[in-house]
């Protein structure tokens, strides 16, 4: 039974049982000070077993779950809120950018080059063309990475050595190269790699086949490129041109001549493929991963007016006059009346445009670059505007001596002295002379004059679209001094260029008609079509009957005047000589350009063709040097051709009186 023991002064008790209780000195009953805690498995009631003990005022209140349970949960909502924000932020906001960028290093793409259209001859021959060929280069990044296959072998035995070993000693034989060379070259320099090490160029399409059987892209790769070959090799090489470098090494553009001139056309579109690669840009490509494929589009085949038979002959004859005559150069061109195409354009010692090393190989023909006067051959303008004008006929009679003065004070002179000679128009013409020709054109206006040089084709650019060309020397007649009026008469006092010159002989022979010089035949284009050359303007710039009436007086230059070297037996030839006087080094008249320009048969002109010698030594007269050498190529020409011999006789103009 419980019992206390009472503290002495205190006033308080001190418990000795399971129940404590306050005694007091009071005669009142003691009061309850707390509440009591049952004990576990005690009951209340007074004598049991589990009176609990009492709770002191300090004791703070039993925690509330459902107060931490919404701290957790707005924690855990923040958390969710995050991640969710950011899944929207990678997939939404920066998604596609991340995507693109893991494609674009799995993906890979390369150009394919379009085939540049061939250059061909009038006849289809092939004047350029390009071929097949290959770049090999190699990955030094990846190459520490090979290692062989199984059927990696050399003459039957495995290869066993990785990396830039193994690869050379696969690589070798194909490349025809030293095993420990090619593996130098494999490897890195200092630990410096590079990912585009050119092993090869110009790799024919067989060794590049063999190198793709080896399975080996990943290290090694092959790019397409072409090589441009010219088979005629100096024919023509004058003004073909040649490829050369653009902007960057890949970029091949025409260099010079007809490369350059129609160097859109012959270019065409490049194409691409796209595919990916496992493991980014140095993995192997995934086998039908090409996502797009870009057909690239052959450019246009171009068909030139040239004859290829016939420029050759053109090349070996103005070769062959060179070195007869000891001349600077000389220039050839030959040209069809009637559409006053150009079939041959050579320069002597032309350049081979499959030789890059020849510095020349740009400049361009001296046919249209190079300027010069006239002289002789100029006097048919001369002819043909006094009979257009009704101021002489061919029959007109002059008395001719070898010097005239004009009423100006300027005095001219014949090449050569002589007496009074009794000429007709035609005789002044076949005999070339200066003073008769001066006498009879003094009465045409100074004006027209220049209108007539000027609608022969004078002052202006041919319309070849060659590089470099010159539209030639012809100043206004408002400007001309009072020698100048006259000299234009004949042939000097303006420049022109060989085709230029030729022209007013084609017009002549093609009933007065002036048609613009071409070059191009038509163009071919990727669908096979062949589409002709587009009509070129056509000038009458004499009547009909002026221009057969000069034809016919040319004649006579060749049966008795000043041109006889250039006759060929069966065919009526009409031409002009001409000895012009041109400024020297030292700025004087010291050169000189020889020329004899002629058409054939006289009867039915078919061809003109033109030769020119700059500075000849053995002879300064075009009758001597350069009429031979016509000769020799419109014989050619006519017999190329197929030109029947002239079926009618006539005699030329009467030359004197």
């Amino acid at each position: 039974m419980p019992t206390t023991d009472k503290l002495p002064a205190t006033g308080k008790t001190r418990a000795t049982g399971k129940v404590a209780r306050t005694t007091s000195r009071s005669a009142k009953p003691p009061a309850r000070t707390a509440a009591l805690t049952p004990r576990a498995g005690g009951g209340s009631g007074g004598g049991g077993q589990g009176v609990g003990r009492p709770a002191t005022a300090a004791t703070p209140s039993p925690a509330r779950p459902e107060k931490r349970q919404r701290w957790v949960m707005a924690v855990a909502l923040l958390v969710l809120l995050f991640f969710a924000g950011r899944l929207v932020y990678v997939q939404v906001v920066i998604g596609p950018k991340l995507a693109a960028s893991a494609e674009a290093t799995r993906t890979q793409s390369h150009v394919t080059l379009a085939h540049r259209g061939d250059i061909t001859d009038a006849d289809g021959v092939v004047l350029a063309t390009s071929i097949d060929r290959y770049t090999v280069s190699a990955d030094q990044e990846t190459i520490p990475n090979f290692v062989p296959s199984k059927r990696h072998t050399i003459d039957g035995k495995a290869v066993e050595e990785t990396g830039a070993v193994g690869l050379a000693k696969l690589l070798a034989p194909i490349l025809d190269r030293s095993a420990p060379e090619l593996a130098a070259e494999l490897s890195g320099t200092n630990g410096r790699v590079n990912r585009n090490v050119v092993l090869a160029k110009g790799v024919v399409p067989e060794v590049q086949r063999q190198i793709a059987e080896l399975g080996v892209s990943a290290y090694i790769s092959t790019r397409l490129t072409t090589t441009r070959t010219y088979p005629a090799g100096t024919t023509a090489g004058n003004i073909i041109g040649y490829m050369g470098e653009g902007e960057s090494t890949e970029n091949m553009v025409g260099r010079g001549g007809i490369e350059a001139a129609y160097d859109d056309l012959l270019t065409g579109t490049p194409g691409s493929e796209s595919f990916q690669r496992a493991g980014g840009a140095g993995g192997v490509r995934i086998p039908g991963s090409t996502q797009e494929t870009v057909e690239a589009v052959p450019g246009s085949s171009v068909a030139l007016t040239l004859v290829r038979d016939i420029g050759w002959k053109a090349q070996d004859a103005v070769d062959k006059a060179v070195a007869e005559t000891g001349a600077d150069y000389a220039i050839a061109v030959v040209q069809d009346v009637k559409t006053q195409e150009v079939l041959a354009l050579a320069d002597s010692g032309a350049i081979d445009p499959n030789d890059r090393s020849d510095a020349r190989v740009a400049d361009g023909s001296r046919a249209v670059k190079d300027v010069f006067a006239p002289g002789s051959t100029g006097k048919v303008i001369t002819m043909a505007a006094a009979i257009e004008e009704g101021l002489a006929t061919p029959a007109t009679q002059y008395e001719v001596n070898d010097r005239y003065t004009t009423a100006n004070g300027e005095t001219f002179k014949d090449s050569h002295p002589h007496d009074m000679e009794r000429m007709t128009l035609a005789g002044i013409l076949a005999q070339s002379s200066n003073t008769g020709t001066v006498m009879v054109g003094q009465d045409i206006p100074k004006q027209q004059r220049e209108d007539y040089l000027r609608k022969f084709g004078f002052g202006s650019k041919t319309g070849l679209g060659l590089p470099g060309e010159s539209a030639g020397i012809l100043d206004s007649a408002k400007n001309w001094d009072g020698r100048t009026e006259y000299a234009v008469l004949f042939g000097q006092g303006l420049a022109v260029n060989a085709v230029q010159a030729t022209s007013v002989f084609s017009t002549i022979a093609n009933g007065g008609v002036r048609v613009a010089p071409t070059l191009l035949k038509g163009t071919t284009g990727p669908d096979g079509v062949f589409v002709p050359a587009p009509e070129r303007e056509t000038t009458q710039v004499v009547s009909e009957s002026t221009a057969d009436q000069v034809l016919h007086m040319m004649e006579a230059v060749v049966e008795e005047g000043s041109g006889t070297e250039a006759a060929i037996g069966g065919y009526r030839i009409a031409g002009k000589t001409g000895t012009a006087e041109e400024v020297g080094a030292g700025g004087g008249l010291t050169d000189i350009m020889a020329s004899f320009i002629g058409v054939a048969p006289a009867d039915d002109p078919q061809y003109t063709v033109a030769v020119f010698l700059k500075n000849p030594r053995t002879n300064i007269f075009g009758g001597m040097v350069a009429a031979p050498v016509f000769k020799d190529l419109m014989s050619f020409t006519l017999q190329n051709r197929n030109v029947p011999p002239s079926s009618v006789v006539e005699a030329p103009y009467p030359t004197t009186w």
